[in-house]
């Protein structure tokens, strides 16, 4: 039916009308479409693939219902990558061509679904910009509203994570917790359980943790002995004596000293029972022809004596339970009396080095780099208290890394580079293949943010995942693996202390920062006080090396004379050299 408005249509249909209008309607619905195509710049029909998403949308071109702008915007660069969850990469490496803190120089940032988050991007900007954008023409809204917009192709599906080496599908988007909170998980987990109990021979405990209180099984000393060699006199002298030898350490109980009688004596012999002092021999003077001993200065009762239980009682505590066994430890359980000590079992950890492009030996060429973390991890560990095993390299190759994982014994397996969500990265896809529970998923640490911790089965070990960067994979160590080893061996947490730093030091906006610093004293009565070292980026080492310390700068830094909380390497301070070539 037909009338002066022309024909009729209803509401739903696909009837067009005939006539140049409708090749006028089609000719302005291929150039919205073609607009709208430009907006989100993936589509072959446009030619091109620059254009970025509008700020109200992601880099897959997903709508952000606030219509915020999207942080990475900040970047220009930072739109490359296809994945919704990566993280920024404000403090990112110039010279890093992975995330910002995983292996330098890879080049690995592009996700292979690029091609369906294009297809989203292009269906979803597509229905949008017709009105938007290309509705100042009446009849290109029209058109680009009323029909759907010709398919774009049809798209596989996301991979499963389930296949190792596939991409990874989005994670939750939660955000990464603070350093403190990721410090503290780590630690929890590393308690969860009772520790182990061995006992292991004096000369094999050095270093170990005790799994309980060392209590002494003897008095110490047991019996009285002489702090000097001298004389053991009885009662107010002058004292006679008979000349001889006199007591030796090591010999049996003497007989009882009567008043008035003094007999020579060697440091750590029994005292004789009812003696008053040992007199020192520089302050005795001997009468020989009289056979007279005679004080050169006034005696005082138990001078010079080590009595019986003086340093302690028989079941008195010598030590408590999680000090580490160091080698004054060891003389004092050997003084008790002990031959073995109930100890933790260090923990052990396996080291698992991953990335096509690392060197063994020699120089860097042709893009390759030498690995810096497969020397430096098994040192710094043992350092912590574990038993390392050799690092094994793989390279990037998610089937050996997850034939590695599931035939580790390690109480703790430490992973170098693959946490970020390149095409390589392969540690999040085996890990959820794996089933296995992310305790902490990134944190608010700069550098080191893309670090992680997992637990691969209730009764298996964890892993840390470590970032590639070499001064990131620090932070991750001391944030992460430092806390989880120390609840493992049943060590209690170090007090946390703080120091004055001399010298602005500028933070990160919203994260904590890591940052080398060296100790230094005070002058003219001065505090003593930290000062930073240069070359802190996440993929050096030179600040590091001559560090004793991190200081922990709060987001926004903090000013000179500021107290920072500092974190102590587990080695001797820095030598003096380093100040004129560091600071």
């Amino acid at each position: 039916m037909t009338g002066s408005d022309g024909p009729h249509r209803e509401p739903g249909s696909d009837f067009r009308p005939a006539g140049p209008a409708s090749e006028r309607a089609r000719e302005e619905e291929e150039r919205a479409v073609e607009q709208a195509l430009a907006l989100v710049g993936g589509s072959d029909r446009t030619g091109g693939s620059g254009g970025r998403p509008s700020r109200s949308q992601d880099s897959r071109g997903h709508q952000d219902p606030r219509g915020n702008q999207d942080p990475r915007d900040e970047n220009p660069n930072a739109g490359r990558s296809s994945d919704p969850h990566a993280r920024r990469t404000s403090d990112r490496d110039p010279h890093a061509r992975r995330s910002t803190d995983s292996h330098p120089y890879d080049g690995r940032d592009n996700d292979p679904r690029d091609g369906r988050a294009t297809a989203t991007a292009t269906t979803t900007a597509t229905n949008t910009a017709g009105t938007n954008t290309a509705g100042t023409n009446t009849a290109g809204t029209t058109a680009a509203t009323a029909t759907a917009p010709e398919p774009v192709g049809e798209q596989p599906p996301l991979p499963d994570r389930a296949s190792p080496g596939d991409s990874a599908k989005p994670r939750p988007t939660l955000p990464p917790p603070s350093w403190d909170r990721a410090r503290a998980i780590a630690a929890r987990a590393g308690r969860g359980g009772p520790p182990a109990t061995i006992r292991l021979p004096l000369d094999r405990a050095l270093g170990h943790v005790l799994a309980e209180a060392l209590g002494a099984l003897t008095d110490l000393p047991s019996f009285d002995t002489s702090a000097m060699d001298g004389w053991a006199v009885a009662g107010p002298g002058p004292w006679a004596f008979e000349a001889g030898a006199g007591l030796l350490a090591g010999r049996g109980p003497a007989a009882a000293l009567p008043d008035g009688t003094a007999v020579r004596i060697a440091t750590g012999a029994r005292v004789p029972p009812d003696t008053t002092a040992v007199i020192r021999s520089e302050h005795a003077q001997v009468d020989e022809a009289r056979g007279l001993l005679h004080a050169r200065r006034s005696v005082v009762t138990g001078q010079d004596i080590r009595p019986r239980g003086q340093e302690c009682r028989s079941g008195e505590q010598l030590v408590p339970a999680g000090t580490v066994v160091t080698p004054a430890v060891l003389g004092l359980a050997a003084a008790a009396g002990y031959d073995a000590l109930p100890v933790v079992p260090r923990p052990r950890v396996d080291v698992l080095v991953l990335g096509d492009e690392l060197l063994n030996a020699g120089l860097p060429h042709d893009g390759l780099i030498r690995d810096a973390l497969g020397p430096m991890l098994g040192p710094w560990l043992r350092a912590l208290g574990a038993e390392v095993s050799g690092p094994r390299r793989l390279g990037d190759d998610a089937g050996a890394l997850r034939s590695a994982l599931t035939s580790s014994d390690a109480d703790l397996i430490v992973t170098t580079g693959g946490t970020a969500a390149g095409p390589v990265d392969h540690v999040h896809p085996v890990l959820e293949a794996l089933g296995a529970e992310l305790l902490v998923d990134g944190v608010a640490v700069r550098p080191g943010h893309p670090m992680l911790l997992a637990r691969l089965s209730p009764d298996g070990p964890y892993l840390v995942g470590l970032p590639g960067n070499p001064l990131a994979a620090v932070s991750g160590l001391l944030t992460l693996a430092e806390p989880l080893l120390a609840g493992i061996a049943g060590r209690p947490a170090q007090d946390p202390y703080r120091a004055l730093v001399h010298a602005e030091v500028h933070g990160h906006p919203h994260d904590t920062r890591l940052v080398p610093v060296v100790h230094r004293p005070g002058r003219a009565g001065g505090r003593d006080h930290v000062a930073p070292l240069h070359y802190n980026g996440p993929a050096m080492l030179r600040g590091i090396a001559a560090a004793d310390g991190l200081a922990v700068v709060p987001p926004g830094g903090v000013r000179s004379g500021t107290e920072v909380e500092i974190l102590d390497l587990p080695w001797a301070p820095a030598t003096p050299w380093t100040e004129g070539c560091f600071t």
